[in-house]
């Protein structure tokens, strides 16, 4: 099950989250989502953990709970909306026709 992670404190670290779930079961992977031109946490990631029992625990347990001193936002994450490529209609002068 993948996990949203919000509110995280900008000092927290991938382990940091890592191991906070870790408490509830095994965690396949932990992300902090980091801006591309700055490289600084945007203060969200995510967490996924393959026994979709104890990440439901993770969930109840770690929401509003506080992590490197801010209460943070735990929740299922919404599946990831599929990306449709731009319009491949024919590019030209639309008075042209």
């Amino acid at each position: 099950m993948n996990i949203f992670v919000a509110s995280l404190n900008f000092k927290t670290r991938r382990e940091d989250l890592q191991k906070a779930f870790e408490a509830y079961g095994q965690v396949m992977s932990a992300k902090i989502v980091k801006d591309r031109v700055t490289g600084r946490s945007k203060g969200f990631g995510f967490v996924e953990m393959p026994n979709d029992e104890e990440a439901l625990k993770a969930i109840a347990a770690l929401n509003e709970s506080e992590l490197d001193g801010r209460p943070i936002v735990v929740k299922q994450a919404n599946p990831r909306p599929e990306r449709t490529p731009p319009d491949s209609g024919e590019q030209g002068d639309p008075g042209n026709g």
